[in-house]
């Protein structure tokens, strides 16, 4: 270990600067999106089995709820552009715009060159957790997804029910393709109900237990058409592991509702970002 410089103290109390200062972005019109959850009328449900996944569509100006209906569970959310598959869901970007965890009025961000929102939280019965004494907090956009590669790596053997499996599967039977190429298009997750954070000694990425219980849910406002996949995490609630056969694990619920017809007036899909991808040259 190097020794320390002499002003090592003073270097660690400089102040931090927020990177993306976000008081540019368009903000979301929450009035409007409250409007738009009143007398919702549901369209379509799909239920995820535990240990598994499943696949839905969104059609643009509607809203799709996630809800825990049994016990506590949590689930890894991708999203796709459902005309166009290559532009999903940017766990990065979203953490470097709204933070580690989303909630009520932050929004799921596409992947660039597109760059804009996909979805909107616009309701979130755990918002009231905030942050914990850990650093713990619900619905991280830090854990990639537990996935076999990790698994064998860190302990061997081939486990096939973790959240990237259970996705590929649900994404090549929607598209009815073989499961390597609907791997493919498989990203970074939003883990809904997953509380999360980054221990302070080692900065770890650590897990808790959930704190959602049935009935507890999370709204979205679709913003473009949204095909998304949603796995039930083997981990159950994350108290203890994931990817195991042996945690207790419940379903998750997906509900597609149509707003009032009057609530959306003037809104629009938001655009594609306007770069214009010249990049200097």
């Amino acid at each position: 270990m190097p020794n320390p410089p002499k002003d090592a103290d003073a270097r660690r109390a400089i102040a931090p600067v927020i990177c993306y200062p976000v008081e540019t972005l368009p903000q979301p019109d929450m009035a409007r999106y409250a409007a738009a959850r009143e007398g919702m009328v549901k369209m379509d449900e799909v239920t995820v089995p535990p240990r598994d996944a499943a696949t839905f569509s969104v059609p643009a100006g509607h809203i799709f709820r996630i809800s825990s209906v049994e016990g506590p569970q949590v689930g890894d959310l991708n999203l796709w552009n459902a005309d166009n598959l290559s532009e999903r869901f940017y766990s990065g970007k979203t953490r470097a715009l709204h933070g580690t965890h989303i909630t009520t009025g932050d929004r799921m961000w596409s992947s660039i060159p597109a760059l804009r929102p996909m979805a909107t939280v616009i309701h979130d019965t755990l918002d009231w957790y905030g942050i914990d004494s850990f650093g713990g907090s619900v619905h991280d956009v830090i854990g990639t997804r537990c996935d076999p590669y990790t698994h064998n790596l860190l302990a061997g053997g081939q486990y096939h029910h973790c959240c990237h499996s259970n996705l590929s599967r649900a994404l090549a039977d929607h598209l009815g393709v073989s499961v390597q190429k609907a791997e493919d298009y498989v990203h970074d997750v939003l883990n809904v109900f997953m509380c999360t954070g980054f221990t302070r000694d080692t900065g770890q990425y650590f897990m808790k237990a959930s704190p959602v219980r049935p009935g507890d849910h999370i709204d979205f406002f679709a913003e473009i058409d949204l095909l998304g996949a949603l796995s039930a995490c083997p981990g159950g609630d994350c108290s203890v592991v994931h990817s195991s056969d042996v945690a207790e694990c419940h379903p998750l619920l997906i509900e597609v509702f149509k707003p009032r017809q009057d609530a959306l007036q003037g809104w629009q899909a938001p655009a594609l970002n306007g770069y214009d991808r010249t990049h200097g040259r």
